[in-house]
């Protein structure tokens, strides 16, 4: 099975699918029209829609009435001015993003519970009256008053006047000006009545700030990068979109400028779509779905909600594929497949429902059934994940419901997927379980958004748990998408489970596997590759790989190998014999027991064991500390990583490395 035969093409533009009521004829707009009732339609209410808020379930309700009331009792995050130049200065952009996250997260609590509570009181009531609505409109204004809402990183005009400090006069329309674009918005959607009782004047001064910082950079400048005019959309197409869908939905009362701004978004959210492969892969990896192919399903139910039938695109055939993703990645628990910058456990803070809901109008009960086992682990909904995800999740009564439904075991657990246009294999022993191995392998190019250093790499879990391991995101920095992407040791490839044959993999799309395929049989699974291009030039005229799952038999057990087999450049002094020592890495999850020809990894009660010809290679195991807080999340306090050194590297003949469960 080849790369292009798998899938038939599934691309459809939202502009074709929704064309006669965008265009606008003289003197006549039906989008105007279409858009004048649109809040009173959307299925969040505001808060005076007493029977949809006080529907929601006791746990739900005082888990989050909780966390609010906790709130309370916290000082408000600051944002200083020099915690936001510490990325010119040091490269440290954690120091403001925390606390920037940190003020959104108390926002949307405080909104939230004012939301459940219902409670209100008049402009003139004393302190006390109305405690979660004031909070809220407290961290709602110190929102208004930020000097900016870009993170650093991103600020381009701040880097190009050569300052440390933005510039309130020239806002720049990133991430994070989308995150509080979209908070404000559905704030004010969601408390507007009382706050217009309780506070006067701010629902305006929102919408001044939106205005200014969001609404107007977006219509002025039409070739922001991320809109992906030269074909490079990325995650922050349907991010950014997004959030300005929301404000111009939801802030913007022009009712032409109103359509306008829809009218741009479909426009701009088709950039998106005409680069997603149709096979539903997204090669910046599982986490990076939320964000990019999952803001662009909810961009999407927003626009439906909005406009009823005549705006709703939802029915284009790419969006079945793209929906099963993250459960065609999941291991088990909160482990994942995690290519590119992606933890191997999964955030918890997601938004399940939506998948949920994409599930059911889609007909999908794996969808379905794999949002429903990660959403009864925790809260129904998350507020960490935003406000707009929040109250679509408190708002959907048959999300509460189906999670107090029998659960209806792992449908989603398919026993082999291929994406063949993010070159992805994840193939298990049996469907509908983690027991047992699973390997996952990629092929891909190192042009991939949020790439790593990894062509040809792979996973191997056992019962779920990934064992032979990718070790994922580290924390950013202010390097982490420049030209010194790759001193991160976690994203080089002498820390993924690819050879390294006299050098390291090099970035670049054109650094890439060729002549891809895959086997799948009832017996097994393989994914074969040539690798020879993720190197450099004249290093290799051939290095073939493949990583295939073997299924138990009567006679044998279920088992992985790995087998790779290759030739050096041919102006060699000695084609069978390479000039640079041939070294295979593995990155390594647990205690690690190395002795001759073997190694036995174990970790949580589970044991693999790693087996080669001990002729013809020595093998080094060392140890990497880490003081990385995401990667501790996944890892704990240290990883391993097995170096095989081959011996003696004949040209052509293969070396096999055999994984299988440990007894």
């Amino acid at each position: 099975m080849g790369p292009v035969e798998a899938v038939s093409a599934a691309h459809r533009s939202l502009r074709d699918r929704l064309g006669p009521v965008l265009k606008a004829e003289a003197g006549a707009d039906p989008l105007v029209e279409l858009l004048r009732e649109a809040r009173s339609r959307l299925r969040v209410p505001d808060v005076t829609a007493r029977p949809v808020w006080d529907a929601v379930d006791a746990a739900t309700r005082r888990g989050l009435l909780d966390e609010a009331a906790a709130e309370l009792r916290r000082d408000a995050p600051v944002l200083t001015a020099s915690n936001w130049a510490r990325t010119f200065r040091d490269g440290v952009r954690t120091a403001y993003e925390d606390s920037a996250r940190r003020l959104r997260e108390q926002t949307t609590l405080l909104v939230l519970a004012a939301t459940l509570t219902g409670e209100v009181a008049a402009a003139d009531a004393p302190p006390g009256a109305a405690p979660h609505l004031d909070a809220a409109a407290d961290a709602l204004v110190a929102l208004a008053e930020a000097s900016t809402w870009c993170w650093a990183p991103h600020d381009r005009f701040t880097g190009s006047r050569g300052e440390v400090l933005p510039d309130p006069d020239r806002p720049f329309l990133d991430l994070g000006a989308a995150e509080v674009a979209s908070l404000l918005a559905w704030a004010d959607h969601v408390l507007g009545p009382h706050l217009d009782r309780r506070i006067p004047g701010l629902r305006r001064r929102l919408r001044r700030e939106v205005d200014l910082r969001v609404l107007t950079p977006f219509e002025r400048v039409r070739d922001w990068h991320w809109i992906g005019l030269d074909g490079d959309a990325h995650n922050w197409n349907p991010w950014i979109h997004g959030a300005v869908l929301a404000a111009a939905l939801l802030l913007t009362d022009d009712e032409e400028r109103r359509a306008r701004l829809v009218r741009l978004v479909v426009e701009g959210l088709d950039h998106y779509l005409a680069v997603l492969p149709d096979d539903g892969g997204i090669d910046e990896g599982v986490a990076y779905w939320w964000q990019g192919a999952g803001r662009l399903l909810e961009a999407l139910d927003l626009l439906a909600d909005a406009g009823g039938p005549p705006l709703d695109a939802r029915d284009l055939p790419v969006f079945a594929p793209l929906s099963k993703f993250p459960s065609r990645m999941h291991l088990a628990g909160d482990w994942y497949v995690n290519a590119g910058d992606a933890p191997a456990r999964l955030w918890p803070d997601q938004p399940w429902h939506l998948l949920f809901q994409w599930g059911e109008r889609l007909g999908d009960p794996a969808v379905r059934a794999h949002a429903l086992a990660r959403g009864r682990d925790g809260s129904a909904v998350r507020p960490r994940a935003g406000l707009a995800r929040a109250l679509a999740g408190l708002a959907d009564p048959r999300w509460h419901r189906a999670l107090t439904a029998p659960a209806a075991g792992s449908t989603w657990l398919s026993r082999e997927t291929w994406l063949p246009r993010v070159q992805v294999l994840v193939a298990r022993e049996a469907a509908g379980t983690a027991a047992g191995l699973t390997l996952a392998a990629k092929a891909g190019h190192n042009g991939e958004r949020h790439n790593h250093l990894d062509v040809g790499s792979y996973w191997v879990a056992l019962d779920g748990r990934p064992l032979v391991v990718d070790i994922g995101q580290p924390t950013y920095t202010a390097s982490s998408f420049g030209p010194d992407r790759y001193r991160g040791w976690p994203l080089q490839s002498a820390w993924h489970n690819v050879p390294e044959p006299g050098a390291a993999q090099q970035p670049g799309p054109t650094h890439a596997a060729d002549d891809v395929r895959v086997d799948l049989t009832p017996t097994g699974a393989a994914l074969h590759a040539e690798l020879a291009g993720a190197y450099p030039p004249g290093l290799l005229r051939s290095w073939r790989r493949s990583l295939r799952l073997v299924r138990a038999t009567p006679d044998s057990p279920a088992h992985i190998l790995v087998e790779d087999r290759w030739t050096p450049a041919p102006d060699a002094p000695d084609p069978a014999r390479p000039a640079h020592p041939v070294l295979l890495r593995h990155v390594l999850s647990g205690d690690v027991e190395l002795t001759e020809g073997r190694a036995r990894v174990t970790a949580e009660g589970l044991a693999l064991s790693i087996t080669w010809d001990p002729a013809r290679a020595t093998a080094h195991l060392d140890h990497r500390a880490l003081d990385d807080p995401l990667l501790r999340e996944s890892w704990g306090d240290r990883l391993a990583r097995l170096t095989l050194t081959l011996t003696a590297p004949c040209a052509g003949e293969p070396f096999t490395v055999r994984m299988e469960r440990s007894r």
